[in-house]
């Protein structure tokens, strides 16, 4: 409530800030719905909600809006995917109750944790289609004023307030474990989930930070990895900046002990090199760029050898990389995961490719949950919603703001990389729809403007 007040107080720029400080506290909860399926209320949500107010008080709102809604553009393919998961998520779970099994977390006295039963309605469904619908809000919200004021020294320090923010909680978890002063950081537990404390991978204690497991943790690190990593490689400053925050990035990254954010790292290393190799191929080498390619590559088998080595005569070490990594699959949590992935996909069947609902259906992949939720028509919008972000023109926007849409989307990149590893719902979450917000937002300033993209800036326009 006090965020809150501050929103209101001092506008909705300043309100960005504290929005995007409060995506670490993934587990704070404002209050808590029974009633909806014990849907927790968290302080994100009331910013989104004081955001999303905020413009009803702007003059020229509906149009603005609309403009964010235009077609051709990533909003309306995300407004067509609400409409959809609305109905399906109303309907669906009624029209072929009891025609398949689901997993889902069991809530009465007798079945606690993950459950399989007949498909039906269930708070379940109210409850993921709002977390959807605030998710889409912050989009609307941050892409509106975004495209209001499209700074890019605004929206970086956005993130930068989230990455410390982010770090900070993280190492504060680790502390208060080891001096057995948990207690500390209750007040930011509240939410009604399952708080996963104290948990060890190889005697590390697992970050956790304002999350409720190591795993979520890991999934908010690398999509700042991958923001930092981009702005970072992009910049010409002589700031030490962006390469403190990279570094900060990935040692949360890595602190996290998260199997899956070191898969999804993986998959953000790949992309971001082959889209830095196309770049350069479209655009001319840099000597900057190069030496920082050649310097990485040349490292990669460096690397690999220290971890052969390491893995030989450390047991400690040995133990980490077997557990999180080696026997993954092979432990009691991956073969549930992958058990959550197959029932998912009979569903996906079940229900003749339209979808289940949201929250129907528990699975442990991005793409397979949306199959299994939203079936083929809402998978499709989402794609076509991730496939408009990720291809913003920035070619007519000038050196700064440039770098720092580009950044934003390796930021949505990181956090893609990571649910097609592990997501328990097609819903990306708060964060990535307010990057992805922010992106859409100061690339539609510049239409607005009419700087319409082109595949090549002329000579003689460069020049002027």
């Amino acid at each position: 409530m006090v965020m809150m007040i501050v929103m209101a107080a001092r506008g909705p720029y300043s309100g960005l800030l504290v929005l995007f400080g409060l995506t670490p506290f993934g587990m704070m909860a404002a209050f808590n719905l029974p009633a909806v399926g014990g849907t927790s209320i968290t302080g994100i949500d009331l910013a989104v909600l004081m955001l999303s107010g905020m413009i009803l008080l702007r003059a020229k709102a509906p149009q603005e809006l609309a403009r964010l809604a235009a077609p051709g553009g990533a909003g309306i393919m995300l407004l067509a995917f609400l409409g959809y998961a609305t109905l399906v998520t109303l309907f669906m779970p009624r029209i072929f109750a009891g025609m398949t099994e689901v997993f889902g977390i069991g809530r009465s006295g007798n079945a606690l944790g993950i459950v399989i039963r007949p498909l039906g309605p269930s708070g379940g469904n109210i409850s993921q289609l709002i977390r959807m619908i605030l998710s889409i809000m912050a989009f609307a919200a941050v892409a509106f004023f975004a495209a209001r004021r499209p700074d890019p020294q605004l929206f970086l320090r956005c993130i930068q307030v989230a990455t410390a923010v982010h770090v900070t909680l993280g190492i504060t978890d680790i502390l208060t474990n080891a001096a057995n002063l948990e207690f500390l950081l209750a007040p930011l537990r509240t939410a009604n989930y399952a708080l996963t404390l104290g948990q060890k991978m190889a005697g590390l204690n697992r970050m956790i930070g304002g999350f409720p497991e190591a795993s979520s943790f890991g999934y908010y690190s690398l999509g700042l990895l991958g923001f930092w990593l981009s702005y970072w490689f992009q910049s010409d400053r002589k700031s030490m900046m962006p390469g403190l925050f990279l570094a900060a990035a990935a040692f949360v990254t890595l602190r996290s002990t998260s199997s899956s954010a070191y898969v999804g790292a993986a998959l953000l290393g790949a992309v971001f090199v082959a889209s830095r190799l196309q770049m350069q191929q479209d655009n001319g080498l840099r000597p900057r760029s190069v030496a920082i390619l050649v310097s990485t590559l040349a490292l990669i088998p460096v690397l690999v050898a220290s971890v052969v080595i390491l893995y030989q005569m450390v047991p400690g070490f040995s133990d980490f990389i077997d557990r999180s990594l080696i026997n993954k699959l092979d432990s009691d949590s991956g073969e549930e995961r992958m058990e959550w992935n197959l029932q998912a996909l009979r569903n996906f069947y079940d229900t003749y490719m339209v979808g289940a609902g949201l929250g129907a259906v528990r699975a442990s992949n991005w793409l397979i949950s949306a199959l299994a939720t939203t079936g083929i028509p809402g998978t499709l919008l989402l794609i076509g919603f991730l496939w408009r972000v990720f291809r913003l023109p920035v070619l007519q926007l000038d050196p700064e703001t440039r770098h720092l849409v580009t950044a934003l989307k390796f930021g949505c990149a990181g956090l893609l990389c990571r649910a097609l590893v592990v997501k328990a719902s097609p819903n990306l979450d708060i964060f990535f729809f307010a990057i992805a917000g922010a992106a859409v937002g100061i690339v539609t300033a510049s239409w607005a403007r009419g700087r319409r993209p082109v595949a090549v800036i002329p000579k003689h326009a460069v020049a002027a």
